[in-house]
């Protein structure tokens, strides 16, 4: 079956900072009023919050500006987590802030090879830091998120000056945020991605890529605080809208290796291992390889979160020395299992929603257990639950 999702895109064509995901999240319907009454909730912090309504290449968006009376005051992580803790957040948002300021504060622990419970600096203890992600929390929550895709992300170039010093760009510890994570440079000697706006990314995003199919109900921008090179707009535009999520992930891995030396006896016995790991599909396919030699191409469709499993047991149990494997999108009908009445008794069958109505699949084996027992056709069986289809 399916259901409706409230999805975001994160287009981060000029990058992306705490406060342009705050401003793109005001723009897009979140209340002033309602951050500023979520965020008192957070005790022992002084702020004052300025949201200006801006035009930047004569796009509409609000640029956000976080202000400490006090001045930046440094704090550990433990204080942190101490300090959201004793506040009265939700505990949905307490759990994901915790754990995004953690991963901050690991990637600066190790750029700075200082331990994670003694480390001490303005990314993660600054006041405007707090508000942007807890604000962003907030605000994805209150607009209903549910899931969000983040675009490739932009890394400028030249370097920056901050408490530790002159750093390159990409800062140290956005590039440790980042790891794994599609990236790819541009010609604009600024500060695109900071180490709030990477951890943001990192931590909300369900995936990086493309823009996915959704139905559009709204699009938020969110202003930076410098001017970009060329008359590039310093925006961070956020997509919200829905989606249909299949109960089956969306996102399958493809797994295949060229095999000209294999005994495929052993094919069914590969099969069941990889079937009794997550594999969704596995098909062996007859090829001409070099030289005019026969060969089979094995591929395997799975959930990527079974990938790494299932192409060890490739390596262990086929003669292959390497692998190919991409992810790819499917689409999948909605489809459920149901037990026919029969003459010979109830038999299992799948019933598949199609665009033209319902269709029923009678599953093999449980057919030819049937026609096994009692000594008739197999097509006999098939025809049977055909016939009650269609009444």
């Amino acid at each position: 079956m399916t259901d409706s999702v409230n999805c975001a895109y994160l287009d981060c064509f000029s990058g992306i900072s705490g406060d342009m995901l705050l401003g793109a999240l005001l723009h897009s319907g979140l209340e002033k009023k309602f951050l500023l009454a979520e965020l008192a909730k957070i005790k022992e912090i002084d702020f004052r919050l300025t949201v200006e309504d801006q035009l930047r290449s004569g796009i509409s968006c609000k640029q956000v500006r976080v202000h400490s009376p006090a001045g930046q005051q440094f704090r550990h992580l433990n204080t942190i987590i101490e300090l959201l803790s004793e506040s009265d957040l939700s505990d949905t948002i307490f759990t994901k802030a915790k754990k995004i300021f953690t991963r901050l504060a690991q990637a600066e622990a190790k750029v700075h090879n200082v331990a994670i419970e003694k480390i001490h600096f303005h990314e993660v203890g600054a006041v405007d830091t707090i508000v942007d992600i807890v604000g962003a929390l907030i605000g994805l929550e209150h607009l209903g998120i549910e899931r969000i895709t983040c675009s490739p992300l932009p890394m400028g170039r030249g370097f920056v000056q901050c408490a530790h010093g002159n750093l390159p760009l990409p800062a140290p510890a956005v590039c440790e945020l980042l790891s794994d994570i599609p990236v790819y440079g541009v010609n604009q000697e600024k500060e695109l991605v900071t180490p709030t706006g990477a951890v943001l990314a990192v931590e909300l995003a369900d995936d990086f890529s493309n823009m996915p199919a959704m139905t559009i109900k709204n699009i938020g921008y969110g202003a930076g605080s410098h001017e970009l090179d060329n008359g590039q707009p310093n925006l961070l535009r956020l997509i919200t809208g829905t989606l249909t999520a299949q109960k089956e992930s969306g996102i399958v891995e493809i797994i295949e290796t060229n095999l000209d030396d294999w005994n495929s006896e052993g094919f069914p016995y590969l099969c069941d291992l990889l079937f009794n790991k997550g594999a969704l599909d596995v098909s062996l396919t007859p090829l001409v390889m070099k030289k005019g030699r026969p060969g089979q191409l094995l591929r395997v469709i799975t959930d990527p979160a079974h990938g790494l499993e299932l192409k060890q047991i490739i390596l262990s149990e086929t003669t292959a020395i390497g692998l190919r494997f991409r992810k790819e999108e499917r689409l999948t009908l909605p489809r459920e299992s149901i037990m026919v009445k029969t003459p010979w008794g109830d038999i299992m069958a799948k019933k598949v929603q199609t665009p033209q109505g319902a269709v029923i699949y009678p599953e093999y084996e449980s057919c030819r257990k049937i026609a096994k027992t009692h000594q008739i056709p197999l097509s006999r069986v098939y025809k049977a639950v055909s016939k009650t289809e269609k009444n």
